[in-house]
C-alpha cells in the first residue's frame, strides 16, 4: 500500500517513531528509511514501512504486513500483504499513519 504525504509537519523518522515504529536502517543507495511495528508479542506478524522524503519535502510511504520471516536462508522474500483488500489491518494502519502526519 502506498501513501503520499504532502508537506508533513515533521520528519518521517519522528512521526513514525511516535506511531510505534522502530527504525531498522537507511538504504544509502536509495535514501529509503525502513521501519517495523510489531502487531503481537512475537516478531511476526509486523507492519513494515519504507519511507522516502523528496526534494520538496513530501514523503512517499510503502506499507505492508510481514506475516512471517523469510523461509530460506539468503532469501529476503516473505509472506507479505501489500493491499488493504488483502487485509483490513493495512487500511487501519494507513489511516493511523496519515493522522500522525497531520493528513486525513
Amino acid at each position: 500500500m502506498r501513501l503520499n504525504i504532502e508537506q508533513p509537519n515533521d520528519s518521517p523518522l519522528n512521526v513514525l517513531r511516535r506511531s510505534g515504529y522502530a527504525f531498522l536502517r537507511k538504504d544509502d543507495r536509495t535514501g529509503e528509511l525502513s521501519f517495523v511495528k510489531r502487531v503481537s508479542n512475537g516478531d511476526y506478524p509486523r507492519f513494515h514501512v519504507y519511507a522516502k522524503q523528496d526534494e520538496k519535502g513530501n514523503v512517499q510511504i510503502s506499507l505492508h504486513l510481514d506475516q512471517k520471516k523469510a523461509s530460506y536462508e539468503g532469501v529476503t522474500a516473505h509472506s507479505g500483504e501489500y493491499e488493504s483488500s488483502e487485509n483490513k489491518w493495512l487500511a487501519q494502519e494507513a489511516e493511523t499513519i496519515k493522522k500522525e502526519f497531520g493528513q486525513s
